[in-house]
């Protein structure tokens, strides 16, 4: 598909596994957006995995609204409340060259799905321009059709695999089916990228990710079952060696959670047991990739969105 092709999507949305079929220029779906990229931070970002923030950290562009509902989400008031500023494709293409002048690593597209047609019409205009990596970081709640969109123009894909019980998915993120629709937009974004690649830098001596997939996973509280068990899928199904795994540490209670004694089985840190519990999980499945330290569990990694960087 050339770019107006994919553009015309915006007229009977499919971009999502939900393909609400709306006319974006008229209505919104699900995701509540509309055909204008909206975005509510574009700087550089120093808390992604060590082999994408590397030395300069990645250029972080973090879209607003969102395909999943997650009640625990750090980043409620962008995703579900739709903070953030409409910006034009030309000023979106701007802001990726911003970003590599001011030595980002990569160009780091935060929660994009939805506006896909904009944003490769972004990447077209300064794609000759762009010698860094493109890193599509997403939920994983994706359509693979979107996914194969992509091929050409993204180099590093970080989709995260939330869940592996239908149960929770939809308790959660209002995301039914989706371990079986996150593995197979994962399995496309392997076959695109094929198995990680990561340089050295003789300058700095710090390494850095040009291509591949890091598959994230955070463990929740009282659930690390469900962790294992997404765990020993994603193992029988890809190659250890196809895709590197990141287990975070890092949840924290926030959004509906605080508010809504339903959800009182996560309304806490998780402690060091049950994340270990996974790790010791991960090693013997002999998967490779990032364990965070159980301290990296802090509200000052959630980015503060006051449109930094934003035209």
């Amino acid at each position: 598909m050339n770019t107006d092709e994919i553009k015309k999507i915006y007229f009977g949305c499919t971009l999502c596994p939900r393909k609400c079929s709306v006319n974006r220029y008229e209505t919104e779906g699900f995701c509540r957006a509309g055909v204008l990229p909206k975005i509510a931070r574009a700087a550089l970002h120093m808390w992604e995995e060590p082999i994408l923030s590397a030395s300069g950290g990645s250029g972080a562009v973090f879209f607003s609204n969102c395909t999943l509902r997650c009640v625990f989400c750090q980043n409620h008031d962008i995703s579900a409340e739709g903070f953030g500023k409409e910006i034009s494709v030309k000023e979106l293409s701007d802001v990726f060259l911003r970003l590599q002048d001011e030595g980002a690593q990569n160009i780091d597209l935060i929660t994009a799905s939805h506006y896909l047609p904009s944003v490769i019409e972004a990447l077209d205009i300064v794609k000759h321009k762009l010698n860094i990596p493109v890193v599509y970081n997403c939920g994983g709640y994706e359509n693979v059709d979107t996914v194969r969109m992509l091929k050409g123009y993204v180099d590093i894909y970080l989709p995260d695999i939330k869940y592996y019980s239908d149960e929770l998915a939809v308790r959660f993120s209002a995301a039914p089916h989706y371990f079986e629709t996150a593995i197979m937009a994962v399995k496309e974004m392997i076959a695109q990228t094929g198995v990680p690649i990561i340089e050295k830098s003789s300058a700095t001596n710090v390494q850095s990710m040009k291509s591949g997939v890091i598959i994230r996973h955070m463990v929740l509280p009282k659930h690390r079952d469900d962790s294992i068990a997404m765990l020993n899928a994603i193992a029988s199904v890809f190659d250890p060696d196809s895709f590197l795994i990141s287990l975070m540490s890092q949840y924290t209670p926030f959004y509906k959670v605080l508010s809504d004694s339903s959800y009182k089985d996560i309304n806490r840190r998780i402690t060091s047991y049950e994340y270990d519990a996974v790790v010791k999980e991960a090693l013997r499945l002999s998967l490779n990739g990032f364990m965070q330290e159980k301290s990296s569990a802090k509200e000052e990694y959630t980015p503060s969105f006051k449109l930094e960087g934003v035209p």
